[in-house]
Formats: structure tokens, C-alpha cells, sequence
């Protein structure tokens, strides 16, 4: 079975036994795809990569909402009666 490797760097789970902050920083910032038998097993991310992310998920959900919103009726409000 052939799989897509999503990294430009890979490593062994033995590898990321042995060091796990060492298969980090061979990433250089970048996930790193943990093999299993020569197959990917999992990513390696970076909290920073991570969280970078997330953002971007985060903004293409209140993107959508946005766009699901836009044509609606727009309600007066006043600020006195809140």
C-alpha cells in the first residue's frame, strides 16, 4: 500500500524513542512524519506550528459563518436599551 508522506523530513518511531527533542529540532520548525514500517504512523509538530494552525482553522470557520451570514437581515440596535 502506498501512502503520501505530508513532511519533508521523516524519522522511525526507534528514532523518536531514542530522542524525541532531537526529531524536533531536525524538523527545523516543520512537522516531521513518524514512520512505522517504512509507513507513515503520525506527525510531529511543533507547539508553535500547532498553534500557528489552529489559527488558520480557526479563521476559515469564522470565515464560513461570515459568509453564511452575510445576507441576513441586519437588526437595529440601540446601544442604551442593551
Amino acid at each position: 500500500m502506498v501512502h503520501t508522506v505530508l513532511a519533508d523530513v521523516t524519522t522511525s518511531i526507534s528514532e523518536l524513542k531514542k530522542n524525541p527533542m532531537a526529531v524536533v529540532e531536525q524538523g527545523e520548525g516543520f512537522p516531521v512524519a513518524v514512520l512505522n514500517r517504512n509507513q507513515p504512523a503520525f506527525y510531529c509538530v511543533p507547539a508553535e506550528a500547532y498553534e500557528a494552525l489552529m489559527d488558520k482553522l480557526e479563521d476559515v470557520e469564522l470565515s464560513a459563518i461570515v459568509e453564511a451570514r452575510k445576507e441576513q437581515e441586519e437588526i437595529a440596535v440601540d446601544i442604551d436599551e442593551l
